[in-house]
């Protein structure tokens, strides 16, 4: 996967101090000719092509996932031109001198000057051709954050040199715009957006741009409607009932560990996840009884995972064909297991004598 670079504008960006705001200094836009002569292009050799090639799943698995597709939001029955943050990239993209894509690539670094929680160092913004695939140009705007620390080796006399404003493309932040799911097929109105790390300033720097829902909001989600179905089901309206169930249920949604609540009988629960299942058929599920933890896929449960009470005790039973160990090994590696009449039995036994 080759780029062809059409422009490239060099900027130094300086995170705010004292009773000062935040403020950048343009170095230099490049164009094909000069790029190619330029240190830039061994620094930014194969990281368009690693910002292109990056994984990212459009429902992510984590709600903290670095890696996101968004969407230019606009209004129904209206273009995408309607989206600010389109036509910025839009402009930036098609500039047909080094002038005019200057003064575009000035906009998008003033307008990231004006997010939340920025750092010091290097803002690249760049448009190059996949010449092979497509005759326009991608968008990409890079930010290095500067590496404290850094030195190089000189001679025998000083050892070392510090470097100030060092940068590397570790941990770099991107944007990429069009979104490519697919080699050879693009969508203009989604970016991809990569930055790993706490600070989400990249989405916030993108102020007209939605992005797609975690699989754990999603879920939330249809869990929630579940529950709300269940209550204008079998409880009166406006009744004491209804509201303290429904107080319950908001201190559940809030509450980063949450406790079995034993409402829904198994058929109910089962008859739940198979309709959450079958729009994401991947969801995972876990759980922690006591100091064990568990984590399975949701449509396990029911299947091949069963959820039990013994006198009080809870009891996760799982069916499996095999079993494996991994790492530390132990004795129980040896055992022939007991029935599991035998195992409830036991556990009966015991809680009757504590």
């Amino acid at each position: 996967m080759e780029f062809s670079m059409r422009f490239l504008s060099f900027y130094l960006v300086e995170g705010p101090k004292e009773n000062e705001e935040a403020q950048y200094k343009h170095f230099q836009t490049l164009d094909e000719g000069t790029y190619s002569d330029s240190p830039l292009k061994s620094f930014l050799d194969g990281e368009l092509a690693k910002i292109t090639k990056r994984k990212v799943d459009r429902h992510a698995k984590s709600e903290m996932a670095p890696t996101k597709i968004g969407r230019f939001m606009v209004e129904p029955g209206h273009e995408l031109t309607s989206n600010p943050n389109f036509n910025l990239f839009h402009r930036a993209r098609y500039s047909e001198t080094a002038d005019d894509f200057e003064s575009e690539a000035d906009q998008i670094v003033q307008m990231y000057l004006d997010t939340s929680a920025i750092r010091g160092g290097v803002l690249i913004v760049a448009t190059a051709k996949l010449t092979k695939l497509f005759d326009d140009p991608f968008l990409f705007i890079m930010k290095c954050d500067f590496e404290p620390k850094v030195a190089t080796i000189t001679n025998e006399d000083t050892l070392i040199q510090n470097i100030e404003m060092a940068i590397t493309t570790k941990n770099m932040k991107s944007v990429q715009y069009p979104y490519m799911p697919e080699e050879g097929m693009i969508d203009s109105a989604e970016v991809k957006v990569h930055q790993s790390s706490h600070a989400r300033y990249f989405e916030d720097f993108l102020k007209w741009v939605e992005y797609e829902k975690s699989m754990p909001e999603i879920v939330k989600t249809q869990t929630m409607g579940i529950v709300q179905d269940h209550i204008q089901e079998t409880l009166q309206p406006e009744s004491e009932e209804k509201e303290q169930f429904e107080q319950v249920m908001e201190e559940w949604a809030a509450s980063p560990k949450r406790e079995l609540q034993e409402h829904f009988t198994t058929e109910q629960v089962v008859e739940a996840t198979s309709q959450i299942v079958e729009h994401s058929p991947d969801v995972e599920w876990k759980l922690k009884l006591d100091h064990v933890s568990v984590k399975a896929m949701l449509s396990d449960f029911g299947e091949s995972i069963h959820l039990a009470k013994v006198n009080g005790k809870y009891v996760l039973a799982i069916e499996a064909d095999s079993i494996t160990f991994e790492k530390g090994f132990s004795p129980v590696e040896f055992h022939k297991p007991d029935t599991l009449q035998e195992v409830v039995e036991r556990i009966y036994k015991k809680n009757e004598n504590e």
